[in-house]
């Protein structure tokens, strides 16, 4: 079957955007690409409908034999670097899709959807639990204590919660934006970033950049997720290989920045279910907004830079965590 001949399946069931989370439904059958999902949800793009990123990638490249890819909208050319994305980290994956039926494309994006869904899943109860060990005070119990099984007293209800998902340019400590926070008088948008994806819950209104995604808090979730539990605390204990090293990443990437910043925020809510309509953590949004910042091409210096910093933080080993050789020095001129 040929791309149009696919495309012409499925050219009356593109649906909406496919970078918004689709309808919960669980793919029974096991198969590598569940496995494949659970990364690439982590690592190049979480919230997505995978079915209809598949329909909608293989019209367009129907579509784009006459139109190039510059005059679709910016939604639907994020939507296709995605695709292509995804088609270049699994081999052989556009000849299954060019191949197959309309019914075979869709059960492909449940699958990898079921891996991406599961992955998001998991990280969501570890982290539950794991982001209080990393807010309480060094020798000290969280006053009043925080239960590991329940988030009802989380978000702006606690003080501790409260301080760290406080919007960046407001003040925690002023009764009346703690006050109006609490009681939803001061409702907070998901791009209203929390003060705690600053290093050392810092920001500089004049400078946002500085700090901005290098918190400790931060690096702690990154590496639960991606290299172990155990290596947060320095030495990696663990038996078997971490996330990163069984899917063979060696650097951090934009989209695993925005996802962890995207589930500490969700851990520190008072919110009990991770849903694409709870509108109360707007976690969509945020996640979205994140990337909307690290892929503008008029922020890659800064963005390169801050990538270098995690590379040195989570792969210090990895080529991409090398400094570049300073120029006009003499190393640079032999």
């Amino acid at each position: 079957m040929t791309t149009e001949d696919a495309a012409s399946n499925i050219s009356n069931k593109r649906g909406s955007s496919a970078l918004q989370m689709g309808p919960r439904k669980k793919a029974s059958t096991s198969d590598p690409l569940v496995s494949h999902g659970r990364h690439f949800g982590r690592t190049v793009f979480a919230l997505c409908n995978y079915p209809s990123l598949l329909t909608n990638g293989i019209l367009r490249l129907e579509q784009m034999e006459d139109t190039p890819l510059e005059h679709f909208s910016s939604e639907e050319r994020r939507e296709h670097r995605v695709f292509e994305q995804l088609l270049d980290s699994y081999p052989g994956l556009l000849e299954r899709l060019k191949n197959g039926s309309e019914e075979n494309i869709l059960h492909i994006g449940e699958l990898i959807g079921k891996g991406a869904s599961g992955a998001r899943g998991d990280d969501t109860k570890t982290l539950k639990s794991a982001v209080l060990d990393w807010i309480s005070p060094k020798g000290e119990a969280i006053q009043p204590p925080l239960h590991r099984n329940s988030k009802i007293d989380r978000g702006f209800n606690h003080e501790l919660t409260g301080s760290l998902l406080c919007p960046a340019g407001l003040d925690w400590n002023d009764s009346q934006t703690k006050e109006n926070l609490r009681s939803g008088e001061l409702s907070v948008c998901g791009d209203q970033w929390p003060i705690f994806v600053y290093a050392h819950q810092t920001y500089d209104p004049d400078d946002p950049w500085c700090g901005l995604l290098r918190s400790r808090l931060l690096v702690s979730a990154y590496k639960h997720v991606f290299t172990s539990p155990s290596s947060v605390e320095k030495e990696p204990k663990a038996t078997r290989s971490g996330n990163a090293r069984l899917h063979g990443m060696n650097s951090a990437t934009i989209a695993s920045l925005a996802y962890i910043a995207t589930q500490v925020r969700f851990a520190l809510s008072s919110s009990s279910v991770f849903s694409r309509t709870d509108t109360a953590t707007d976690s969509e949004t945020f996640y979205h907004s994140l990337l909307d910042l690290l892929e503008d091409p008029d922020e890659s210096r800064e963005v390169d830079e801050l990538l270098m910093w995690w590379n040195r933080q989570v792969f210090p080993t990895s080529a991409a965590a090398k400094r570049p050789i300073t120029a006009n020095s003499a190393l640079s001129k032999i």
